[in-house]
């Protein structure tokens, strides 16, 4: 079932807004990481990667479960469809305006 909450849509879109944010994710697609690994392709510090991944968590789009003194990481792209709903809506609305445009424009030859 999609989540059309306005809360929850303006979280997941917050969190895909960073460029980091969204290359975690697709580290995650390929599987669980722990937190050092999410960190581990960036410049950053332990800490700054953590509130990347506390802002993915928050938005749902990965859980994070303790095991022993590591934490693990995956993906959870369920709130993604809520999103991807959003945006379906102006895909129809691009595709109408952009066949008018190819019509208009085969006319003219």
């Amino acid at each position: 079932m999609v989540n059309n909450n306005p809360d929850t849509l303006d979280a997941v879109f917050q969190a895909l807004a960073d460029p980091t944010r969204r290359a975690m994710l697709a580290l995650l697609a390929d599987g669980e990481r722990k937190v050092g690994e999410l960190a581990a392709p960036f410049s950053m510090s332990l800490a700054g990667a953590s509130k990347h991944i506390k802002a993915l968590e928050q938005a749902g789009l990965l859980t994070r479960e303790k095991q022993g003194r590591v934490h693990v990481c995956r993906l959870n792209a369920a709130p993604m469809a809520g999103a991807m709903d959003w945006l379906r809506h102006y895909q129809a609305f691009w595709s109408e305006r952009l066949d008018a445009l190819e019509q208009a424009l085969r006319q003219g030859d």
